[in-house]
């Protein structure tokens, strides 16, 4: 068996210190805002420069060179592509080798001229599995460097596997095959106050959550119940019953809160979903604030909360801390949308826009 469950992986998570105080009265960040890839130019034959903005006007954009491969890949044939990201790790696989990379290049406060590159083991593909189309991954710490951090990838259909990059040696995968069908396209995520990766099931009926210190393939199931749902109208129904759904998991690691948020999205110009290149406009939201007995209630008040969606693993923050950060607030990135949900009054802005690299970066330490 893998020896990525013989020890109990005690995830170090550094302690997030958010405002230095100086003398007088001001007072300098110590992280970064959430931020994203705001758009790219060509630097040479290899690399593009990046031009990263954040999430808030109060913090000067950033411009960043990253390797041509991490931002231009969505042809049939590229040899490489970019597959997911978390914590500012972004995740590439090589199709011709049939292995993943992780790089910090897409991270604001990581190394132009020295970006690390963390290779894994070659993917093993289960009976009856795939391995090529992969839906996430999700990293159980700030860095893959640390030693008790394990990669999670889900793969679309059964597949769901862990390593533990800081085995170097002796690293390798440990695949569970999934049996229930809801779970085949669903995103996996990490829950530090659970200890364990956790999927929800399509349609938010179900959640499952791995226990990586035990040494079993078979997952705990917490069953949801639906409360405080909101009156709808007969028109808003029907716009939801014709919506593309997906069913994303989010921790506050301030609070210890969990929340599931639907999301609801149409095709633009009625394009069928199967066509490549399909665009998708976000039309609603919404957040149900999920405890340990399945209670999932749904809400329109975060508090100081902001919850950040896009291909990366979802993250909040706590607006307060980050000033120009606004509260109570779902932000949305896609490949052809920026979009910002307001949950006190359900308003919605949206912008349409090709993002290459479609990722929020959560918070990042700023090193002095």
């Amino acid at each position: 068996m893998s020896l990525l469950l013989s020890h109990s992986p005690k995830i170090f998570i550094r302690k997030p210190v958010l405002v230095r105080a100086s003398a007088g009265r001001s007072s300098s960040p110590l992280q970064t805002p959430p931020c994203f890839v705001r758009g790219e130019d060509p630097c040479g034959p290899d690399h593009v420069e990046l031009r990263i903005a954040y999430a808030t006007r109060l913090f000067p954009k950033l411009i960043k060179k990253a390797p041509v491969e991490l931002v231009y890949n969505d042809a049939s044939d590229a040899a490489v592509t970019t597959i997911g990201s978390s914590h500012g790790w972004v995740a590439s696989l090589m199709h011709d080798v049939g292995t993943l990379r992780l790089h910090d290049d897409l991270n604001p406060v990581a190394s132009n001229s020295d970006p690390k590159r963390i290779s894994l083991p070659p993917l093993v593909t289960l009976p009856h599995c795939q391995t090529q189309i992969i839906t996430n991954v999700s990293l159980s710490s700030l860095s893959p460097e640390e030693e008790d951090c394990v990669v999670a990838v889900k793969f679309l259909g059964h597949q769901l596997s862990f390593c533990r990059p800081a085995s170097q040696s002796n690293s390798k995968w440990f695949n569970i095959k999934i049996d229930n069908p809801c779970f085949f396209s669903s995103r996996v995520m990490f829950s530090k106050r659970h200890n364990m990766f956790r999927i929800p099931g399509a349609g938010g009926q179900l959640i499952g959550s791995w226990d990586l210190c035990e040494d079993k393939h078979t997952p705990k199931f917490q069953e949801l119940r639906y409360h405080n749902l909101p009156e709808l109208s007969k028109a808003e129904r029907e716009t939801m019953h014709s919506c593309f759904t997906s069913e994303h998991l989010v921790e506050s690691r301030s609070t210890g809160e969990t929340f599931l948020v639907k999301l609801f999205r149409q095709t633009v110009d009625g394009t069928s979903l199967k066509v490549k290149g399909t665009k998708l406009k976000t039309k609603g939201v919404m957040v149900f604030k999920v405890d340990d007995h399945g209670n999932a209630v749904y809400t329109q008040d975060i508090g100081d909360l902001a919850i950040f969606l896009s291909k990366s693993e979802p993250f909040c923050v706590c607006a307060s801390f980050l000033p120009g950060v606004l509260p109570n607030y779902v932000n949305i990135l896609d490949v052809r949308e920026l979009a910002y949900f307001k949950l006190t009054d359900s308003s919605l802005i949206s912008y349409t826009h090709r993002f290459k690299a479609p990722y929020f970066c959560p918070p990042q330490n700023i090193e002095y």
